[in-house]
């Protein structure tokens, strides 16, 4: 069984800040992508950031010069820093991640159960 856990989110005025983290667990061989994704209401998921095995991360252009993903491959967990929050940023970060359980065999994709993020003007 593989786990993705996510934490961080929360309430702030516009303007502020909010690290999220998501901490993949179980019998895991390679993860290779982890990104985040973020749903409104009444809206469609749609992509924030996706970090690859090789580091190369890709960005909404939305959330471009604002939010910063980065990747722990030790712990397994991949962060969203963000910055400038805006009204427009409110939604549902699910984390995911491309994960592969062992060698030769393909990869499966995990989501997390979500964290609210509600930015107030």
């Amino acid at each position: 069984q593989v786990h993705l856990v996510e934490s961080g989110g929360g309430m702030v005025e516009a303007g502020g800040s909010l690290r999220l983290s998501c901490s993949a667990s179980g019998s895991i061989h390679s993860i290779p992508s982890m990104g985040w994704y973020r749903q409104g209401s009444g809206e469609q998921r749609e992509m924030v950031a996706v970090l690859t095995g090789r580091g190369s991360p890709t960005y909404a252009d939305t959330v471009k010069d604002r939010f910063t993903i980065s990747r722990d491959n030790a712990k397994n967990t991949v962060y969203l820093q963000m910055s400038g929050l805006k009204p427009e940023d409110t939604a549902v970060y699910y984390c995911s991640a491309k994960i592969r359980l062992a060698t030769d065999w393909g990869l499966d994709t995990y989501w997390g159960q979500g964290t609210q993020v509600t930015v107030s003007p």
